[in-house]
Protein backbone atom coordinates (compact mmCIF):
# COMPACT_ATOMS: atom_id res chain seq x y z
CA UNK A 1 0.00 0.00 0.00
CA UNK A 2 1.52 3.31 -0.97
CA UNK A 3 2.52 5.57 1.74
CA UNK A 4 1.92 9.57 2.04
CA UNK A 5 4.32 11.70 2.53
CA UNK A 6 6.10 11.72 5.38
CA UNK A 7 7.32 13.96 7.93
CA UNK A 8 11.42 14.27 7.57
CA UNK A 9 13.76 11.62 8.92
CA UNK A 10 15.15 14.01 11.13
CA UNK A 11 11.90 14.61 12.60
CA UNK A 12 11.47 10.81 13.02
CA UNK A 13 14.55 9.83 14.30
CA UNK A 14 17.93 10.33 15.46
CA UNK A 15 20.96 10.59 12.68
CA UNK A 16 22.92 8.00 14.53
CA UNK A 17 19.84 5.04 14.29
CA UNK A 18 21.14 2.31 12.41
CA UNK A 19 18.56 0.11 10.12
CA UNK A 20 15.85 2.36 11.26
CA UNK A 21 12.92 2.76 9.06
CA UNK A 22 12.12 5.95 7.22
CA UNK A 23 9.04 7.63 6.43
CA UNK A 24 8.51 8.71 2.64
CA UNK A 25 6.54 8.92 -0.31
CA UNK A 26 6.39 5.18 -2.30
CA UNK A 27 7.97 5.05 -5.85
CA UNK A 28 4.54 4.85 -7.00
CA UNK A 29 3.13 7.79 -6.07
CA UNK A 30 6.02 10.33 -6.45
CA UNK A 31 5.40 11.51 -9.98
CA UNK A 32 8.02 11.77 -11.53
CA UNK A 33 9.07 9.03 -15.20
CA UNK A 34 11.45 7.22 -14.81
CA UNK A 35 11.20 7.05 -10.76
CA UNK A 36 9.85 3.38 -10.35
CA UNK A 37 11.17 0.68 -12.19
CA UNK A 38 9.25 -2.76 -11.94
CA UNK A 39 12.16 -4.86 -12.28
CA UNK A 40 12.91 -7.43 -10.02
CA UNK A 41 15.14 -6.42 -6.99
CA UNK A 42 18.11 -7.14 -5.67
CA UNK A 43 17.88 -8.88 -2.50
CA UNK A 44 19.23 -6.33 0.87
CA UNK A 45 21.88 -8.82 1.59
CA UNK A 46 23.45 -8.19 -2.00
CA UNK A 47 23.00 -4.96 -2.40
CA UNK A 48 24.51 -4.29 1.10
CA UNK A 49 27.32 -6.81 0.82
CA UNK A 50 28.59 -6.44 -2.74
CA UNK A 51 30.12 -2.75 -2.62
CA UNK A 52 32.79 -1.08 -4.53
CA UNK A 53 33.92 1.82 -1.74
CA UNK A 54 37.53 1.66 -1.76
CA UNK A 55 38.15 3.79 1.08
CA UNK A 56 37.37 0.71 2.74
CA UNK A 57 39.32 -1.73 0.97
CA UNK A 58 39.25 -2.90 -2.69
CA UNK A 59 36.95 -6.56 -2.21
CA UNK A 60 33.39 -6.40 -2.82
CA UNK A 61 32.89 -7.69 0.90
CA UNK A 62 35.59 -4.92 2.59
CA UNK A 63 32.65 -2.48 2.91
CA UNK A 64 30.50 -4.25 4.54
CA UNK A 65 33.50 -5.89 7.00
CA UNK A 66 35.10 -2.32 7.82
CA UNK A 67 32.74 0.85 7.25
CA UNK A 68 30.72 -0.09 10.59
CA UNK A 69 34.30 1.85 12.16
CA UNK A 70 32.96 4.95 10.43
CA UNK A 71 31.06 7.51 12.65
CA UNK A 72 28.14 9.22 10.91
CA UNK A 73 26.30 11.17 13.84
CA UNK A 74 27.48 14.07 14.09
CA UNK A 75 27.15 14.58 10.10
CA UNK A 76 27.23 18.24 7.96
CA UNK A 77 28.02 19.40 4.47
CA UNK A 78 29.64 22.35 3.58
CA UNK A 79 27.52 24.08 0.56
CA UNK A 80 29.66 27.06 -0.78
CA UNK A 81 31.26 27.74 -4.34
CA UNK A 82 29.45 30.16 -6.90
CA UNK A 83 26.17 30.76 -4.47
CA UNK A 84 25.40 34.09 -2.96
CA UNK A 85 24.73 32.75 0.43
CA UNK A 86 26.95 29.46 1.55
CA UNK A 87 26.29 27.25 4.45
CA UNK A 88 27.33 24.39 6.58
CA UNK A 89 24.61 22.17 6.94
CA UNK A 90 23.73 19.37 9.70
CA UNK A 91 22.05 16.57 8.06
CA UNK A 92 19.08 17.48 10.16
CA UNK A 93 19.10 20.55 8.76
CA UNK A 94 19.42 19.26 5.10
CA UNK A 95 16.21 16.73 5.76
CA UNK A 96 14.06 19.32 8.02
CA UNK A 97 13.79 20.95 4.12
CA UNK A 98 13.01 18.06 1.99
CA UNK A 99 10.01 15.64 1.57
CA UNK A 100 11.95 11.98 1.23
CA UNK A 101 10.31 10.00 -1.56
CA UNK A 102 11.83 6.40 -2.72
CA UNK A 103 13.25 5.97 -6.16
CA UNK A 104 13.59 2.08 -7.65
CA UNK A 105 16.45 2.74 -9.97
CA UNK A 106 18.62 0.80 -12.10
CA UNK A 107 22.38 0.90 -11.04
CA UNK A 108 25.38 -0.31 -13.49
CA UNK A 109 28.50 -0.78 -12.58
CA UNK A 110 31.26 0.19 -15.37
CA UNK A 111 32.43 -3.69 -14.59
CA UNK A 112 29.35 -5.11 -16.01
CA UNK A 113 27.25 -5.73 -13.61
CA UNK A 114 23.90 -4.28 -12.29
CA UNK A 115 21.11 -4.76 -9.30
CA UNK A 116 18.14 -2.66 -8.88
CA UNK A 117 18.04 -0.38 -5.92
CA UNK A 118 14.42 1.26 -4.03
CA UNK A 119 16.64 4.46 -2.77
CA UNK A 120 15.01 7.03 -0.34
CA UNK A 121 15.91 10.39 -0.63
CA UNK A 122 15.60 13.54 -2.23
CA UNK A 123 16.23 15.38 -5.32
CA UNK A 124 19.15 17.19 -5.79
CA UNK A 125 17.66 20.24 -6.90
CA UNK A 126 15.49 19.99 -3.80
CA UNK A 127 18.45 20.99 -1.83
CA UNK A 128 20.32 23.15 -4.78
CA UNK A 129 16.82 25.67 -4.83
CA UNK A 130 17.37 26.66 -1.77
CA UNK A 131 20.89 28.65 -1.95
CA UNK A 132 21.27 31.81 -4.27
CA UNK A 133 23.14 30.19 -7.23
CA UNK A 134 25.40 32.34 -9.20
CA UNK A 135 25.49 32.73 -12.60
CA UNK A 136 28.51 31.18 -14.11
CA UNK A 137 27.85 27.92 -11.95
CA UNK A 138 27.96 25.77 -14.66
CA UNK A 139 29.16 22.60 -12.73
CA UNK A 140 28.61 20.66 -9.42
CA UNK A 141 31.44 18.95 -7.58
CA UNK A 142 31.15 16.87 -4.87
CA UNK A 143 33.35 15.33 -2.52
CA UNK A 144 33.68 12.51 -0.22
CA UNK A 145 34.79 12.51 3.57
CA UNK A 146 38.13 12.38 4.03
CA UNK A 147 39.18 10.55 7.73
CA UNK A 148 41.88 7.52 7.25
CA UNK A 149 41.41 6.59 11.17
CA UNK A 150 38.10 5.02 10.12
CA UNK A 151 38.14 4.76 6.32
CA UNK A 152 41.38 2.27 5.85
CA UNK A 153 41.66 2.60 2.49
CA UNK A 154 42.84 5.99 2.13
CA UNK A 155 45.67 5.13 4.09
CA UNK A 156 47.06 2.43 1.02
CA UNK A 157 50.51 4.00 -0.54
CA UNK A 158 49.55 2.12 -3.77
CA UNK A 159 45.39 2.30 -5.00
CA UNK A 160 46.89 5.28 -7.28
CA UNK A 161 43.86 7.10 -6.61
CA UNK A 162 44.06 10.07 -4.56
CA UNK A 163 41.98 11.11 -1.72
CA UNK A 164 39.45 12.42 -0.61
CA UNK A 165 36.83 10.89 -3.76
CA UNK A 166 35.59 13.99 -5.68
CA UNK A 167 33.01 13.45 -8.51
CA UNK A 168 30.89 15.88 -10.51
CA UNK A 169 27.84 16.84 -12.67
CA UNK A 170 26.97 19.59 -15.04
CA UNK A 171 24.68 21.77 -13.33
CA UNK A 172 21.42 21.03 -15.64
CA UNK A 173 22.42 16.88 -14.79
CA UNK A 174 22.34 17.52 -11.18
CA UNK A 175 18.99 19.40 -11.29
CA UNK A 176 17.35 16.43 -13.10
CA UNK A 177 14.25 15.30 -11.57
CA UNK A 178 15.88 11.61 -11.98
CA UNK A 179 19.39 12.47 -10.04
CA UNK A 180 19.03 12.39 -6.11
CA UNK A 181 20.69 12.68 -2.65
CA UNK A 182 20.01 9.42 -0.97
CA UNK A 183 19.83 8.97 2.82
CA UNK A 184 18.15 5.14 2.35
CA UNK A 185 17.23 1.90 0.70
CA UNK A 186 14.67 -0.70 1.37
CA UNK A 187 12.92 1.68 3.53
CA UNK A 188 15.23 1.80 6.43
CA UNK A 189 18.39 4.68 7.08
CA UNK A 190 21.29 3.79 4.61
CA UNK A 191 24.30 1.55 5.99
CA UNK A 192 27.57 2.77 6.19
CA UNK A 193 28.81 0.01 3.08
CA UNK A 194 26.43 1.70 0.70
CA UNK A 195 27.66 5.18 1.28
CA UNK A 196 26.32 6.66 4.95
CA UNK A 197 24.41 9.00 6.05
CA UNK A 198 24.27 10.31 2.76
CA UNK A 199 24.98 9.50 -1.32
CA UNK A 200 24.49 10.47 -4.78
CA UNK A 201 22.21 8.31 -7.17
CA UNK A 202 22.39 9.15 -10.96
CA UNK A 203 20.75 6.03 -12.52
CA UNK A 204 21.75 6.62 -15.96
CA UNK A 205 24.96 6.71 -15.37
CA UNK A 206 27.73 4.04 -14.15
CA UNK A 207 27.81 3.56 -10.38
CA UNK A 208 31.37 5.28 -10.07
CA UNK A 209 29.75 8.76 -10.62
CA UNK A 210 27.23 8.15 -7.52
CA UNK A 211 29.59 9.32 -4.73
CA UNK A 212 29.37 7.83 -1.27
CA UNK A 213 29.35 9.70 2.28
CA UNK A 214 29.03 13.49 1.17
CA UNK A 215 31.19 16.66 3.39
CA UNK A 216 31.23 19.04 0.87
CA UNK A 217 29.08 20.45 -2.45
CA UNK A 218 30.68 23.25 -4.47
CA UNK A 219 28.77 24.65 -7.39
CA UNK A 220 31.36 26.14 -9.47
CA UNK A 221 32.33 27.24 -13.53
CA UNK A 222 34.90 25.12 -14.82
CA UNK A 223 34.48 20.97 -14.69
CA UNK A 224 35.70 19.52 -11.32
CA UNK A 225 38.53 17.02 -12.14
CA UNK A 226 37.21 14.25 -10.66
CA UNK A 227 39.02 11.48 -9.05
CA UNK A 228 38.68 8.26 -11.47
CA UNK A 229 39.40 10.76 -14.49
CA UNK A 230 42.63 11.69 -12.89
CA UNK A 231 43.64 8.23 -11.97
CA UNK A 232 42.86 7.13 -15.56
CA UNK A 233 41.75 9.12 -18.12
CA UNK A 234 42.03 6.56 -20.90
CA UNK A 235 39.11 4.11 -18.85
CA UNK A 236 36.99 6.75 -16.82
CA UNK A 237 35.60 9.97 -18.55
CA UNK A 238 33.48 12.71 -16.89
CA UNK A 239 30.25 12.04 -18.02
CA UNK A 240 29.97 8.09 -17.96
CA UNK A 241 26.81 8.01 -19.30
CA UNK A 242 26.31 4.23 -19.29
CA UNK A 243 26.80 3.29 -23.11
CA UNK A 244 26.69 -0.30 -23.94
CA UNK A 245 28.09 1.42 -27.73
CA UNK A 246 31.43 2.48 -26.01
CA UNK A 247 33.54 -0.18 -23.81
CA UNK A 248 35.42 -0.11 -21.87
CA UNK A 249 38.76 -1.24 -22.08
CA UNK A 250 38.87 -3.84 -19.81
CA UNK A 251 35.21 -4.83 -19.86
CA UNK A 252 32.49 -5.06 -22.99
CA UNK A 253 29.71 -2.36 -22.00
CA UNK A 254 27.24 -4.37 -24.23
CA UNK A 255 25.77 -6.73 -21.50
CA UNK A 256 25.66 -6.70 -18.05
CA UNK A 257 25.42 -9.34 -15.24
CA UNK A 258 22.47 -8.49 -12.99
CA UNK A 259 22.72 -9.66 -9.28
CA UNK A 260 22.45 -11.99 -7.69
CA UNK A 261 23.89 -14.56 -10.26
CA UNK A 262 25.85 -17.30 -9.74
CA UNK A 263 27.83 -20.12 -11.35
CA UNK A 264 25.19 -21.56 -12.91
CA UNK A 265 22.67 -19.03 -13.72
CA UNK A 266 24.50 -15.96 -14.35
CA UNK A 267 21.83 -13.79 -15.23
CA UNK A 268 23.54 -12.23 -18.37
CA UNK A 269 21.03 -8.49 -19.92
CA UNK A 270 21.59 -6.39 -22.39
CA UNK A 271 22.64 -3.28 -21.26
CA UNK A 272 20.49 0.05 -22.15
CA UNK A 273 21.34 3.17 -23.39
CA UNK A 274 21.20 5.39 -20.83
CA UNK A 275 20.81 2.68 -18.78
CA UNK A 276 16.97 2.48 -20.02
CA UNK A 277 16.44 5.99 -19.27
CA UNK A 278 16.96 7.40 -22.75
CA UNK A 279 13.48 8.68 -22.60
CA UNK A 280 14.33 11.17 -19.58
CA UNK A 281 17.41 12.46 -20.30
CA UNK A 282 18.89 12.18 -23.92
CA UNK A 283 18.00 15.36 -24.39
CA UNK A 284 20.88 16.45 -21.85
CA UNK A 285 23.69 15.28 -24.31
CA UNK A 286 21.70 16.86 -27.75
CA UNK A 287 24.96 17.55 -29.54
CA UNK A 288 26.83 16.14 -27.79
CA UNK A 289 29.25 13.19 -29.31
CA UNK A 290 28.68 10.20 -26.35
CA UNK A 291 31.92 8.72 -27.97
CA UNK A 292 34.10 10.81 -27.00
CA UNK A 293 32.16 12.52 -24.05
CA UNK A 294 32.23 8.85 -22.28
Amino acid sequence: MAMAAAAPLAMALPASAKNSALSFMSAADVGVAGANTTEALTPFEHVTSYNNFYEFGYQKDDPERYADKLTVDPWAVEIGGLINNPKTLTLEDILASVDLEERVYRLRCVEAWSMVIPWVGFPISALLKQFDIQGGAKYVRFETLYRPAEMPGQKSLFSGIEYPYVEGLRLDEAMHPLAILAVGLYGKTLPNQNGAPIRLVVPWKYGFKSIKSIVKIELVEEMPATTWALSAPQEYGFYANVNPGVNHPRWSQARERRLPSGLFSRNIIDTQMFNGYSDQVASLYSGLDLRDNY
